[in-house]
């Protein structure tokens, strides 16, 4: 398709996993229940905590609102997918799309910055057990949360303030079967100094900083480990946060790969894409239901009520 700009673009045309029609019933009952699972399985985290009063942590504090967060996070984008392949529709207004990149950042930032308030906690409870009731006490809790919260706004208007000043377009296909900033970007025809300098910037705050702070903290709670004489004591503390570092390297590691496929065939762009939005807020309650004694005790003790 030959590539001009277009200056007023009202619609947007996403990308599908296949044209076969006889595909699309078998693709629309996965994702479905992919969803599904995703919704209900982070509701049954959020419902666990508060329902136990021994849960009443700062640790099972940040992981509801992780719940919270990563089914917002998995429904900005799947719903319209979802409705898409029941419409055999690939068509998105401009509105539409710009208000679906909105919240896809605004979630996606929130999961990185409460994955890293997260690290901070399991460093502080591990390197610091004697102090972490002051520490972590529930003002800190609350300005944690706060903090994430703006820092996430912030990052999410600076994208949606540039994506409102991006007015000419070389094509209307997205390679995606969501609005991707990054690739909405590329369709852009500003210089690519700016899509450079917005890249550089969305790296830097999303990707450098929160990392480099995870990676800290789990270095000096390895330091603190090794520490430890008796295996089974290293066990214990390093279970304390063994779900979360397995969260992490998911979010990271799918992340990543999504965002690093340049050189990817656009079928394989969008698997890496689909994991990092669907697969990985889905496995989030298996992460912490499975590798986790209180919440799986807590789960149990709320299945036998309802029975």
């Amino acid at each position: 398709m030959e590539r001009h700009n277009l200056t007023h673009v009202s619609e947007f045309c996403l990308m599908c996993f296949s044209e076969d029609a006889d595909l699309q019933p078998i693709l629309f009952g996965l994702f479905l229940s992919m969803y599904l699972v995703t919704v209900l399985g982070n509701l049954l985290i959020i419902l666990a905590v508060r329902s136990d009063s021994h849960l009443h942590t700062p640790m099972y504090f940040f992981l509801s609102n992780l719940s919270f967060t990563d089914i917002c996070f998995t429904s900005s984008t799947v719903p319209k997918f979802i409705v898409d392949l029941l419409t055999h529709s690939r068509v998105i207004s401009y509105v539409d799309c710009l208000t679906q990149m909105s919240f896809f950042i605004l979630f996606g930032c929130m999961d990185d910055m409460l994955l890293t308030v997260m690290a901070y906690d399991c460093f502080v409870v591990i390197c610091h057990p004697l102090y972490y009731a002051v520490k972590m006490n529930c003002h800190c809790c609350i300005l944690l949360l706060l903090l994430s919260v703006y820092f996430t706004v912030f990052d999410s208007q600076v994208h949606n303030l540039i994506a409102l000043q991006v007015t000419c377009f070389k094509d209307v296909e997205i390679t995606s079967f969501f609005c991707d900033p990054s690739q909405l970007l590329d369709l852009s025809s500003c210089d690519t100094l700016m899509e450079s300098i917005v890249t550089y910037i969305h790296g830097i705050l999303l990707g450098f900083i929160p990392m480099s702070g995870i990676i800290l903290s789990y270095y000096k709670i390895d330091s603190a480990l090794v520490k430890i004489p008796s295996s089974k004591g290293r066990y214990k503390a390093f279970s304390t946060c063994g779900s979360h570092l397995s969260f992490v390297c998911l979010f990271y590691g799918t992340g990543i790969r999504t965002y690093s496929s340049a050189s990817y065939t656009t079928s394989k762009a969008m698997v890496a894409s689909l994991m990092y939005t669907v697969v990985t807020p889905m496995l989030n309650p298996f992460v912490y239901s499975l590798r986790n004694r209180d919440i799986c005790r807590t789960m149990k003790r709320l299945h036998l009520w309802k029975i």
